[in-house]
Protein backbone atom coordinates (compact mmCIF):
# COMPACT_ATOMS: atom_id res chain seq x y z
CA UNK A 1 0.00 0.00 0.00
CA UNK A 2 0.90 3.38 -0.93
CA UNK A 3 0.08 5.90 1.79
CA UNK A 4 2.81 8.40 1.84
CA UNK A 5 4.08 10.71 -0.82
CA UNK A 6 7.05 13.50 -1.13
CA UNK A 7 9.10 14.56 -3.43
CA UNK A 8 12.16 13.78 -1.63
CA UNK A 9 12.74 10.54 0.46
CA UNK A 10 15.79 10.52 2.78
CA UNK A 11 16.66 6.96 4.19
CA UNK A 12 18.68 7.60 7.53
CA UNK A 13 18.58 10.45 9.85
CA UNK A 14 22.19 10.25 10.65
CA UNK A 15 25.09 12.71 10.09
CA UNK A 16 24.10 13.39 6.46
CA UNK A 17 20.65 12.36 6.02
CA UNK A 18 19.83 15.11 8.43
CA UNK A 19 21.32 18.40 7.00
CA UNK A 20 19.93 16.94 3.66
CA UNK A 21 16.21 17.20 5.62
CA UNK A 22 17.67 20.79 6.30
CA UNK A 23 18.49 21.47 3.01
CA UNK A 24 15.81 20.39 0.55
CA UNK A 25 12.40 21.48 2.86
CA UNK A 26 14.32 24.88 2.57
CA UNK A 27 12.00 25.15 -0.60
CA UNK A 28 8.63 25.80 1.07
CA UNK A 29 7.08 24.35 -2.29
CA UNK A 30 8.99 20.87 -1.94
CA UNK A 31 7.89 17.95 0.26
CA UNK A 32 10.88 15.90 1.93
CA UNK A 33 10.20 12.80 3.98
CA UNK A 34 12.84 11.54 6.43
CA UNK A 35 13.07 7.78 7.31
CA UNK A 36 14.75 6.64 10.91
CA UNK A 37 14.52 2.72 12.12
CA UNK A 38 15.45 4.31 15.24
CA UNK A 39 13.33 6.35 17.79
CA UNK A 40 13.66 10.02 18.66
CA UNK A 41 16.66 11.56 20.48
CA UNK A 42 15.49 11.53 23.61
CA UNK A 43 17.38 9.52 25.77
CA UNK A 44 19.03 11.98 28.45
CA UNK A 45 22.94 10.34 27.97
CA UNK A 46 23.15 11.30 24.34
CA UNK A 47 23.07 14.89 25.04
CA UNK A 48 25.41 15.03 27.60
CA UNK A 49 28.98 14.50 25.76
CA UNK A 50 30.98 11.75 27.94
CA UNK A 51 27.17 9.75 27.41
CA UNK A 52 28.82 7.58 25.12
CA UNK A 53 29.52 5.40 28.25
CA UNK A 54 25.75 4.57 28.13
CA UNK A 55 24.73 4.39 24.95
CA UNK A 56 27.40 2.74 22.88
CA UNK A 57 26.19 -0.92 22.70
CA UNK A 58 22.87 0.23 24.25
CA UNK A 59 20.08 -1.82 21.81
CA UNK A 60 17.84 1.02 22.61
CA UNK A 61 19.77 3.65 20.20
CA UNK A 62 22.38 1.61 18.95
CA UNK A 63 22.25 -1.21 16.16
CA UNK A 64 24.67 -3.01 18.30
CA UNK A 65 26.58 -4.67 14.97
CA UNK A 66 29.37 -7.60 15.49
CA UNK A 67 31.66 -8.02 12.52
CA UNK A 68 32.82 -11.41 11.62
CA UNK A 69 36.07 -13.19 12.99
CA UNK A 70 38.76 -11.51 11.41
CA UNK A 71 42.26 -13.16 10.19
CA UNK A 72 44.08 -9.87 10.73
CA UNK A 73 42.48 -9.62 14.71
CA UNK A 74 43.76 -13.23 15.04
CA UNK A 75 40.35 -14.34 14.55
CA UNK A 76 38.74 -12.18 17.24
CA UNK A 77 35.42 -11.08 16.44
CA UNK A 78 34.29 -7.26 17.59
CA UNK A 79 31.89 -4.91 18.09
CA UNK A 80 30.85 -2.22 15.68
CA UNK A 81 28.34 0.41 17.39
CA UNK A 82 26.26 2.72 15.13
CA UNK A 83 23.75 4.86 15.92
CA UNK A 84 19.95 3.73 15.41
CA UNK A 85 17.95 7.11 16.55
CA UNK A 86 17.69 10.74 15.52
CA UNK A 87 21.28 11.32 14.78
CA UNK A 88 22.19 8.36 13.83
CA UNK A 89 26.38 8.01 15.00
CA UNK A 90 26.54 11.60 15.57
CA UNK A 91 23.93 11.03 18.45
CA UNK A 92 26.79 8.11 20.11
CA UNK A 93 30.10 9.49 19.01
CA UNK A 94 32.98 10.92 20.71
CA UNK A 95 32.17 14.13 19.32
CA UNK A 96 35.44 14.94 18.04
CA UNK A 97 35.79 17.20 14.83
CA UNK A 98 37.81 16.41 12.38
CA UNK A 99 38.25 17.51 8.40
CA UNK A 100 40.68 15.16 7.82
CA UNK A 101 43.57 16.75 5.05
CA UNK A 102 42.94 18.86 1.99
CA UNK A 103 44.84 16.34 0.25
CA UNK A 104 42.38 14.16 0.90
CA UNK A 105 39.96 15.27 -0.98
CA UNK A 106 41.98 16.69 -3.63
CA UNK A 107 43.06 12.88 -4.06
CA UNK A 108 39.36 11.94 -4.81
CA UNK A 109 39.76 14.66 -7.52
CA UNK A 110 42.81 13.10 -9.18
CA UNK A 111 40.52 9.99 -9.05
CA UNK A 112 37.89 11.77 -11.39
CA UNK A 113 35.52 13.00 -9.19
CA UNK A 114 34.75 16.15 -10.03
CA UNK A 115 33.83 18.62 -7.76
CA UNK A 116 34.99 16.87 -4.97
CA UNK A 117 38.78 18.70 -4.48
CA UNK A 118 39.43 20.84 -0.82
CA UNK A 119 38.77 23.60 -3.01
CA UNK A 120 35.33 22.52 -3.55
CA UNK A 121 34.38 21.27 -0.01
CA UNK A 122 36.14 23.64 2.30
CA UNK A 123 33.10 26.26 1.66
CA UNK A 124 30.69 23.09 3.01
CA UNK A 125 32.61 22.89 5.86
CA UNK A 126 32.54 26.32 6.94
CA UNK A 127 28.65 26.92 6.01
CA UNK A 128 27.89 23.75 8.30
CA UNK A 129 29.91 25.27 11.06
CA UNK A 130 29.33 27.90 14.01
CA UNK A 131 32.44 27.91 15.12
CA UNK A 132 33.59 28.95 18.91
CA UNK A 133 35.59 32.25 18.82
CA UNK A 134 33.95 33.37 15.49
CA UNK A 135 35.16 33.17 11.85
CA UNK A 136 38.07 33.24 9.91
CA UNK A 137 39.73 32.20 6.71
CA UNK A 138 39.39 28.24 7.86
CA UNK A 139 35.92 28.34 9.75
CA UNK A 140 32.87 29.72 9.81
CA UNK A 141 30.34 31.16 12.43
CA UNK A 142 26.30 30.88 12.39
CA UNK A 143 26.36 27.45 10.92
CA UNK A 144 23.80 25.09 12.80
CA UNK A 145 26.63 22.62 13.78
CA UNK A 146 28.42 24.16 16.88
CA UNK A 147 32.40 23.28 16.90
CA UNK A 148 33.72 24.51 20.38
CA UNK A 149 37.32 24.23 22.28
CA UNK A 150 37.27 21.43 25.01
CA UNK A 151 35.63 22.76 28.87
CA UNK A 152 37.88 20.16 30.49
CA UNK A 153 41.77 20.30 30.81
CA UNK A 154 43.72 17.29 32.67
CA UNK A 155 47.53 17.26 33.58
CA UNK A 156 48.42 14.19 32.17
CA UNK A 157 46.99 15.62 28.22
CA UNK A 158 49.00 18.21 28.77
CA UNK A 159 52.27 16.65 29.97
CA UNK A 160 51.48 14.40 26.48
CA UNK A 161 51.46 17.21 24.37
CA UNK A 162 54.71 19.34 26.23
CA UNK A 163 56.56 15.60 25.59
CA UNK A 164 55.70 15.28 22.46
CA UNK A 165 56.86 18.89 21.43
CA UNK A 166 59.98 17.64 23.76
CA UNK A 167 60.12 14.68 21.10
CA UNK A 168 60.49 16.88 18.19
CA UNK A 169 57.08 16.61 17.14
CA UNK A 170 55.51 20.42 16.17
CA UNK A 171 52.27 22.13 18.23
CA UNK A 172 49.83 22.74 16.22
CA UNK A 173 47.14 24.96 18.03
CA UNK A 174 44.72 24.04 14.82
CA UNK A 175 44.59 20.75 13.19
CA UNK A 176 41.60 21.95 11.17
CA UNK A 177 43.63 24.96 9.97
CA UNK A 178 46.37 25.46 7.18
CA UNK A 179 47.75 22.32 8.40
CA UNK A 180 46.85 18.81 10.00
CA UNK A 181 50.42 18.21 11.24
CA UNK A 182 51.40 18.30 15.01
CA UNK A 183 50.04 17.78 18.50
CA UNK A 184 47.31 19.76 20.12
CA UNK A 185 43.86 19.76 21.73
CA UNK A 186 40.66 18.33 19.52
CA UNK A 187 37.62 20.49 18.80
CA UNK A 188 33.90 19.19 19.76
CA UNK A 189 30.67 19.02 18.30
CA UNK A 190 29.48 20.85 21.46
CA UNK A 191 27.36 23.87 22.50
CA UNK A 192 27.55 25.29 25.99
CA UNK A 193 28.52 21.69 27.41
CA UNK A 194 25.91 19.38 25.58
CA UNK A 195 26.28 17.25 22.46
CA UNK A 196 25.92 18.99 19.20
CA UNK A 197 24.41 15.72 17.17
CA UNK A 198 23.44 16.21 13.49
CA UNK A 199 19.79 16.06 14.41
CA UNK A 200 20.23 18.96 17.15
CA UNK A 201 22.03 21.06 14.91
CA UNK A 202 20.33 20.52 11.89
CA UNK A 203 16.80 18.87 12.55
CA UNK A 204 15.41 20.31 15.28
CA UNK A 205 15.42 23.72 14.45
CA UNK A 206 13.07 22.74 11.36
CA UNK A 207 11.03 20.27 12.51
CA UNK A 208 8.06 22.10 12.58
CA UNK A 209 8.39 22.76 8.53
CA UNK A 210 4.93 21.86 7.25
CA UNK A 211 6.34 20.40 4.11
CA UNK A 212 9.11 18.66 6.26
CA UNK A 213 7.63 15.29 7.82
CA UNK A 214 10.62 12.14 10.10
CA UNK A 215 9.22 9.19 10.36
CA UNK A 216 10.70 6.97 13.58
CA UNK A 217 10.62 3.45 14.12
CA UNK A 218 10.57 2.94 10.37
CA UNK A 219 12.88 0.34 9.15
CA UNK A 220 13.36 0.02 5.73
CA UNK A 221 13.08 -3.15 3.96
CA UNK A 222 13.95 -2.11 0.47
CA UNK A 223 13.77 0.36 -2.65
CA UNK A 224 11.16 -0.31 -5.28
CA UNK A 225 12.31 -0.44 -8.40
CA UNK A 226 9.87 -0.06 -11.52
CA UNK A 227 12.00 -0.23 -15.06
CA UNK A 228 15.25 1.33 -13.76
CA UNK A 229 13.56 3.61 -11.58
CA UNK A 230 13.63 3.90 -7.82
CA UNK A 231 10.04 5.17 -7.27
CA UNK A 232 9.77 4.05 -3.49
CA UNK A 233 10.89 2.96 -0.37
CA UNK A 234 9.03 -0.55 1.52
CA UNK A 235 9.28 0.43 5.46
CA UNK A 236 8.10 -1.94 8.41
CA UNK A 237 6.48 0.49 10.63
CA UNK A 238 4.28 -1.12 13.49
CA UNK A 239 2.58 -4.22 12.36
CA UNK A 240 2.24 -3.13 8.88
CA UNK A 241 4.23 -2.63 6.08
CA UNK A 242 3.89 0.42 3.68
CA UNK A 243 5.73 2.67 0.91
CA UNK A 244 6.89 5.63 0.75
CA UNK A 245 6.72 7.12 -3.12
CA UNK A 246 9.44 9.58 -3.97
CA UNK A 247 8.13 11.52 -6.60
CA UNK A 248 11.75 13.52 -7.64
CA UNK A 249 14.23 11.23 -5.93
CA UNK A 250 15.27 8.66 -3.24
CA UNK A 251 18.40 9.80 -0.93
CA UNK A 252 19.83 6.62 0.93
CA UNK A 253 21.80 8.03 3.90
CA UNK A 254 21.82 4.50 5.81
CA UNK A 255 25.76 4.86 6.16
CA UNK A 256 28.31 2.33 5.47
CA UNK A 257 26.47 -0.67 7.14
CA UNK A 258 23.41 0.14 6.32
CA UNK A 259 23.22 2.16 2.83
CA UNK A 260 25.00 -1.42 0.85
CA UNK A 261 22.62 -3.35 3.14
CA UNK A 262 19.59 -1.70 1.81
CA UNK A 263 20.94 -1.68 -1.45
CA UNK A 264 21.14 -5.86 -1.88
CA UNK A 265 18.05 -5.73 -0.53
CA UNK A 266 16.93 -4.15 -3.29
CA UNK A 267 18.30 -6.40 -5.87
CA UNK A 268 21.42 -3.58 -6.53
CA UNK A 269 24.34 -5.19 -5.89
CA UNK A 270 26.35 -8.41 -7.32
CA UNK A 271 24.51 -10.31 -9.08
CA UNK A 272 25.51 -13.83 -8.41
CA UNK A 273 25.47 -13.65 -4.34
CA UNK A 274 21.98 -11.90 -4.71
CA UNK A 275 21.11 -14.61 -6.84
CA UNK A 276 21.88 -17.28 -4.12
CA UNK A 277 19.77 -15.53 -1.58
CA UNK A 278 16.74 -15.55 -3.95
CA UNK A 279 16.63 -11.66 -4.56
CA UNK A 280 15.94 -10.55 -8.17
CA UNK A 281 18.16 -8.50 -9.53
CA UNK A 282 17.52 -4.75 -10.86
CA UNK A 283 20.99 -3.56 -11.10
CA UNK A 284 24.29 -6.07 -11.28
CA UNK A 285 26.74 -3.96 -9.23
CA UNK A 286 29.05 -5.79 -7.83
CA UNK A 287 30.99 -2.78 -5.86
CA UNK A 288 28.06 -2.51 -3.60
CA UNK A 289 29.31 -3.36 0.23
CA UNK A 290 32.97 -3.71 -1.02
CA UNK A 291 35.89 -1.37 -0.45
CA UNK A 292 34.91 -1.10 3.25
CA UNK A 293 37.63 0.74 5.61
CA UNK A 294 37.78 1.75 8.85
CA UNK A 295 40.51 2.91 11.38
CA UNK A 296 41.63 0.62 14.13
CA UNK A 297 43.18 1.52 17.15
CA UNK A 298 45.55 -0.10 19.23
CA UNK A 299 45.32 1.11 22.70
CA UNK A 300 48.16 1.90 24.83
CA UNK A 301 47.42 2.20 28.81
CA UNK A 302 50.03 3.68 31.23
CA UNK A 303 49.74 3.06 34.93
CA UNK A 304 50.65 7.10 36.46
CA UNK A 305 51.81 8.73 40.17
CA UNK A 306 49.26 11.36 40.59
CA UNK A 307 45.24 11.37 39.82
CA UNK A 308 43.58 10.89 36.87
CA UNK A 309 40.09 10.46 35.66
CA UNK A 310 40.29 7.03 37.03
CA UNK A 311 40.39 8.02 40.52
CA UNK A 312 37.85 10.74 39.98
CA UNK A 313 35.34 8.25 39.31
CA UNK A 314 36.41 5.07 41.32
CA UNK A 315 34.33 7.24 44.79
CA UNK A 316 30.90 7.79 45.00
CA UNK A 317 32.11 11.48 46.73
CA UNK A 318 34.13 11.86 43.21
CA UNK A 319 31.25 10.91 40.69
CA UNK A 320 28.68 12.90 42.88
CA UNK A 321 30.67 15.85 42.50
CA UNK A 322 31.56 15.34 38.73
CA UNK A 323 27.54 15.38 38.48
CA UNK A 324 26.80 18.39 40.30
CA UNK A 325 29.50 20.19 38.29
CA UNK A 326 27.47 19.39 35.63
CA UNK A 327 24.32 20.35 36.92
CA UNK A 328 25.36 23.72 37.90
CA UNK A 329 28.21 24.53 35.33
CA UNK A 330 28.40 22.66 31.94
CA UNK A 331 31.88 22.46 33.21
CA UNK A 332 33.97 19.44 34.09
CA UNK A 333 34.22 15.64 33.18
CA UNK A 334 30.79 15.39 31.70
CA UNK A 335 31.63 17.54 28.87
CA UNK A 336 34.16 15.22 27.98
CA UNK A 337 34.50 14.15 24.63
CA UNK A 338 36.30 10.79 23.76
CA UNK A 339 39.76 12.27 23.91
CA UNK A 340 40.85 15.62 24.72
CA UNK A 341 44.63 15.43 23.36
CA UNK A 342 45.48 14.50 19.78
CA UNK A 343 48.39 14.09 17.18
CA UNK A 344 48.54 14.11 13.75
CA UNK A 345 52.07 12.79 12.65
CA UNK A 346 54.59 10.97 10.25
CA UNK A 347 56.09 7.52 10.97
CA UNK A 348 58.32 8.43 7.94
CA UNK A 349 60.55 11.68 6.86
CA UNK A 350 59.35 10.72 3.36
CA UNK A 351 55.57 10.98 3.50
CA UNK A 352 54.32 14.24 2.49
CA UNK A 353 50.86 14.31 5.32
CA UNK A 354 50.77 12.47 8.54
CA UNK A 355 49.77 8.65 8.61
CA UNK A 356 48.81 8.22 11.85
CA UNK A 357 46.47 10.16 14.28
CA UNK A 358 46.83 9.77 18.17
CA UNK A 359 43.55 9.87 20.97
CA UNK A 360 44.68 10.70 24.37
CA UNK A 361 42.45 10.48 27.09
CA UNK A 362 42.81 10.75 30.87
CA UNK A 363 41.26 7.46 31.31
CA UNK A 364 41.49 4.42 30.82
CA UNK A 365 39.51 1.31 29.81
CA UNK A 366 39.36 -2.15 28.45
CA UNK A 367 35.64 -1.10 26.77
CA UNK A 368 33.42 1.68 27.45
CA UNK A 369 31.03 -0.09 28.56
CA UNK A 370 33.15 -2.12 31.46
CA UNK A 371 34.51 0.93 33.63
CA UNK A 372 37.64 2.47 34.20
CA UNK A 373 40.51 0.89 35.84
CA UNK A 374 40.45 0.75 39.43
CA UNK A 375 44.43 2.45 39.40
CA UNK A 376 45.36 5.80 38.37
CA UNK A 377 46.12 5.63 34.39
CA UNK A 378 45.75 7.63 30.98
CA UNK A 379 45.26 6.45 27.23
CA UNK A 380 47.20 6.94 24.28
CA UNK A 381 45.35 5.71 21.32
CA UNK A 382 46.72 5.25 17.69
CA UNK A 383 45.31 4.54 14.59
CA UNK A 384 46.89 4.34 11.06
CA UNK A 385 44.83 7.36 8.61
CA UNK A 386 45.23 5.66 5.62
CA UNK A 387 44.73 1.63 5.71
CA UNK A 388 45.40 0.53 2.68
CA UNK A 389 43.61 -2.96 3.75
CA UNK A 390 39.62 -3.12 2.36
CA UNK A 391 36.60 -5.44 3.88
CA UNK A 392 33.48 -6.22 2.95
CA UNK A 393 29.59 -5.63 3.91
CA UNK A 394 27.50 -8.79 2.44
CA UNK A 395 23.91 -9.70 3.08
CA UNK A 396 23.54 -12.80 6.16
CA UNK A 397 19.80 -12.96 4.36
CA UNK A 398 17.26 -11.97 2.50
CA UNK A 399 15.78 -10.19 5.11
CA UNK A 400 16.07 -6.49 6.43
CA UNK A 401 15.65 -7.97 10.35
CA UNK A 402 19.00 -9.53 9.74
CA UNK A 403 22.03 -7.61 10.33
CA UNK A 404 24.48 -8.15 7.28
CA UNK A 405 28.10 -9.99 7.64
CA UNK A 406 30.62 -7.67 8.25
CA UNK A 407 34.85 -8.38 7.23
CA UNK A 408 36.64 -5.74 8.35
CA UNK A 409 40.00 -7.47 6.67
CA UNK A 410 42.50 -5.27 8.89
CA UNK A 411 45.70 -5.54 9.07
CA UNK A 412 45.81 -7.45 5.92
CA UNK A 413 49.14 -5.43 4.08
CA UNK A 414 52.25 -5.51 5.11
CA UNK A 415 52.18 -1.47 5.26
CA UNK A 416 49.07 -1.57 7.42
CA UNK A 417 50.82 -3.58 10.02
CA UNK A 418 54.06 -1.97 9.57
CA UNK A 419 52.36 2.07 10.16
CA UNK A 420 50.43 0.48 13.16
CA UNK A 421 53.74 -0.58 14.94
CA UNK A 422 55.70 2.14 14.02
CA UNK A 423 52.66 4.04 16.04
CA UNK A 424 53.05 1.89 19.03
CA UNK A 425 56.63 2.90 19.29
CA UNK A 426 56.18 6.96 18.76
CA UNK A 427 53.70 6.22 21.72
CA UNK A 428 56.40 4.87 23.60
CA UNK A 429 58.74 7.60 22.77
CA UNK A 430 56.59 10.31 23.60
CA UNK A 431 56.09 8.68 27.21
CA UNK A 432 59.93 8.89 27.76
CA UNK A 433 60.22 12.38 27.54
CA UNK A 434 59.75 14.88 30.45
CA UNK A 435 56.80 16.35 31.78
CA UNK A 436 55.32 13.08 30.66
CA UNK A 437 58.10 10.71 31.70
CA UNK A 438 57.77 11.73 35.52
CA UNK A 439 53.99 10.71 35.60
CA UNK A 440 54.32 7.52 33.95
CA UNK A 441 54.63 4.83 36.82
CA UNK A 442 54.68 1.72 34.17
CA UNK A 443 53.61 0.77 31.20
CA UNK A 444 50.19 -1.47 31.49
CA UNK A 445 49.68 -2.22 27.78
CA UNK A 446 51.07 -3.43 25.79
CA UNK A 447 53.68 -4.00 28.54
CA UNK A 448 57.42 -4.45 28.92
CA UNK A 449 57.03 -8.09 27.60
CA UNK A 450 56.12 -6.95 24.23
CA UNK A 451 59.49 -6.06 22.45
CA UNK A 452 60.29 -6.10 19.11
CA UNK A 453 58.00 -5.72 15.95
CA UNK A 454 56.32 -8.83 15.46
CA UNK A 455 55.46 -9.18 19.61
CA UNK A 456 53.81 -5.74 18.70
CA UNK A 457 52.45 -7.00 16.15
CA UNK A 458 50.67 -9.95 17.38
CA UNK A 459 49.75 -7.53 20.83
CA UNK A 460 47.97 -5.25 18.21
CA UNK A 461 45.92 -8.51 16.89
CA UNK A 462 44.73 -9.27 20.08
CA UNK A 463 43.57 -6.47 21.60
CA UNK A 464 43.14 -3.62 18.62
CA UNK A 465 39.50 -2.38 17.77
CA UNK A 466 37.62 -0.30 15.98
CA UNK A 467 37.74 3.52 16.36
CA UNK A 468 34.13 3.77 14.58
CA UNK A 469 35.07 5.26 10.91
CA UNK A 470 33.65 2.77 8.46
CA UNK A 471 33.07 4.09 4.98
CA UNK A 472 33.77 3.66 1.44
CA UNK A 473 30.89 0.39 0.76
CA UNK A 474 29.18 2.82 -1.91
CA UNK A 475 32.39 4.06 -3.81
CA UNK A 476 32.14 7.15 -5.72
CA UNK A 477 34.22 7.20 -8.79
CA UNK A 478 34.44 7.96 -12.43
CA UNK A 479 35.04 4.12 -13.54
CA UNK A 480 31.83 2.02 -14.24
CA UNK A 481 32.46 -0.37 -11.33
CA UNK A 482 31.69 3.03 -9.06
CA UNK A 483 28.40 2.79 -6.87
CA UNK A 484 27.89 5.90 -7.47
CA UNK A 485 28.88 8.84 -9.78
CA UNK A 486 30.83 12.34 -8.59
CA UNK A 487 26.77 13.48 -8.54
CA UNK A 488 26.14 10.58 -6.07
CA UNK A 489 23.53 9.22 -8.42
CA UNK A 490 23.27 5.60 -8.29
CA UNK A 491 25.26 3.97 -11.73
CA UNK A 492 22.20 2.21 -13.60
CA UNK A 493 18.97 2.98 -11.73
CA UNK A 494 17.15 6.43 -11.89
CA UNK A 495 16.07 8.26 -9.06
CA UNK A 496 18.09 6.97 -6.31
CA UNK A 497 21.16 8.87 -4.54
CA UNK A 498 23.85 7.51 -2.02
CA UNK A 499 24.96 10.14 0.24
CA UNK A 500 26.81 9.22 3.55
CA UNK A 501 30.03 7.85 4.62
CA UNK A 502 29.82 5.32 2.14
CA UNK A 503 30.64 7.41 -1.07
CA UNK A 504 34.21 8.07 0.52
CA UNK A 505 36.39 6.13 -2.32
CA UNK A 506 39.37 6.41 0.55
CA UNK A 507 38.71 6.89 4.03
CA UNK A 508 39.67 10.42 4.73
CA UNK A 509 42.24 11.30 7.21
CA UNK A 510 40.81 11.57 10.68
CA UNK A 511 37.55 10.84 12.13
CA UNK A 512 34.83 11.12 9.97
CA UNK A 513 31.83 12.79 11.16
CA UNK A 514 32.82 16.16 9.97
CA UNK A 515 33.42 14.87 6.26
CA UNK A 516 30.21 13.36 6.36
CA UNK A 517 28.04 16.32 7.43
CA UNK A 518 29.84 18.05 4.75
CA UNK A 519 28.76 15.33 2.36
CA UNK A 520 25.14 15.68 3.04
CA UNK A 521 25.45 19.11 2.15
CA UNK A 522 27.57 18.53 -0.63
CA UNK A 523 24.75 16.36 -1.67
CA UNK A 524 21.99 18.83 -0.90
CA UNK A 525 23.92 20.97 -3.59
CA UNK A 526 23.55 18.42 -6.06
CA UNK A 527 20.14 17.95 -6.02
CA UNK A 528 19.13 21.59 -5.43
CA UNK A 529 21.16 22.62 -8.81
CA UNK A 530 19.63 19.53 -11.11
CA UNK A 531 16.12 20.44 -9.68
Amino acid sequence: MTALEADFVIVGAGSAGCVLANRLSEDPGTKVILIEAGGRDWNPWIHVPVGYFKTMNNPAVDWCYQTEPDPGLNGRSIKWPRGKVLGGSSSLNGLLYVRGQAEDYNRWRQMGNVGWGWDDVAPLFRRSEDRQGGADEHHGEGGPLAVSDMRLKREVCDAWVKAAVAAGYPFNPDYNAATQEGVGYFQFTCRKGRRCSSATAFLKPVKTRPNLRVLTRAQVRRIVVEGGRATGVEIARGAGVEVVAARREIVLSAGAIGSPQILMLSGIGDGAQLGKLGIPVHRDLPAVGRNLQDHLQARLVFKCRGRTLNDEVGSLWGRLSIALEYALFRTGPMTMAASLATGFLKTREELATPDIQFHVQPWSADSPEAGVHPFSAFTASVCQLRPESRGEIQLRSPRAEDAPRIHPNYLATRIDCDTLVAGVKIAREIATERPLADMVEAEYHPGPEARGDEALLDWARNSATTIYHPTGTCRMGADEAAVVDSALRLRGVAGLRVADASIMPEIVSGNTNAPTIMIGEKASDLIRAEA
